[in-house]
């Protein structure tokens, strides 16, 4: 992970300056990186006494955020002409508009100032992208620390979620990873708690979502010499089972451990004509590579996309896809 310079750190501070009010958003279908990534640098525009509101077009599908889900809307707040030539856009954990869903407004035109992590990311200007670090949160924490000092336990606590949760708990870290670990040593130092953080992640899935990740094991299949594993949901499926908590986390990391295993992609129905994919690998497989070719991204061992289309013809287009690479 690359540290912010001062020089970055500077110009996100010119930024704020430049500004009356601020609009923070992250993308659609939200995880725990974004939304605790939005949360922090709400409160980093508290300590610096400026006006903002929270955007998000959802849904708050994860049992982890689920309760985090009032404090956004995807209405913007109206304003006029001129409050707009004074109002900024403060985009979090993507770079592309298109991957902010639904909102409920017009947000074109605005300046807009972007920190992400993806190394799908194009953006050079106006922007803090750094594809090395593991969770948008530890940048916001970064700028938190420079801009405004140690943050109190509550935004502690919140970037500590944000990057537990990218990071899957630190597992996803490797040797390169000193400076994330003294970041998270930060954050526990002002109160943050990783007992209750782990608890938070890992409880208060519905007994639905098991009976469902069973279903999900059982459609799995390999291809390309067992290298590639592929499973989905049916808009069946979601209507027995419902959107709420799943944990689909938890489905990649079963596949993962097997054997000769080297990418896992799950896909799911979710209305007559669009689909949902996640991909996950190993080191070797660049899957945002993958889903930069359906219009997803990601990074380069996690990656998604939305796509017109039907299980049925979808699923043999993407193992093309993938017979490049396996």
């Amino acid at each position: 992970m690359q540290i912010i310079t001062d020089g970055q750190a500077t110009a996100f501070s010119a930024f704020l300056a430049a500004h009356d009010f601020f609009y923070i958003i992250g993308h659609k279908e939200p995880d725990g990186d974004c939304v605790y990534s939005c949360l922090s640098m709400g409160a980093l525009l508290d300590a610096k006494k400026q006006s903002y509101q929270l955007l998000n077009a959802g849904s708050f599908k994860r049992a982890e955020i689920k309760d985090k889900a009032n404090l956004f809307t995807n209405v913007p707040t109206f304003l006029s002409e001129p409050e707009r030539k004074k109002t900024g856009v403060i985009m979090l954990d993507c770079s592309e508009n298109a991957r902010l869903g639904d909102i409920d407004g017009d947000l074109g035109g605005l300046d807009t100032f972007i920190i992400d992590h993806h190394k799908t990311a194009s953006v050079t200007e106006n922007c803090i992208i750094d594809a090395t670090a593991p969770a948008t949160a530890v940048l916001v924490q970064q700028l938190y620390e420079k801009l405004v000092g140690q943050p109190p336990k509550d935004v502690a606590e919140m970037l500590f979620f944000g990057i537990a949760t990218d990071t899957g708990y630190f597992r996803f870290l490797k040797e390169d990873a000193a400076e994330v670990f003294m970041a998270a040593a930060r954050l526990v130092a002002a109160g943050a708690n990783p007992r209750q953080v782990y608890e938070r992640m890992t409880g208060g899935k519905a007994y639905a979502t098991r009976k469902l990740l069973g279903i999900m094991l059982g459609r799995a299949e390999r291809y390309y010499n067992n290298k590639l594993v592929i499973t989905y949901e049916t808009m069946e499926d979601t209507h027995k089972y419902g959107q709420e908590g799943r944990d689909n986390d938890a489905l990649y990391s079963l596949l993962l451990a097997c054997d000769g295993v080297e990418a896992v992609v799950f896909l799911r129905q979710e209305t007559e004509h669009t689909c949902t994919a996640g991909f996950r690998s190993r080191d070797a497989i660049d899957v945002s590579a993958i889903a930069a070719q359906f219009g997803g991204g990601g990074h380069k061992n996690a990656a998604g996309l939305s796509i017109e289309g039907t299980l049925e013809t979808i699923i043999p287009e993407i193992k093309k896809a993938f017979a490049k690479v396996l």
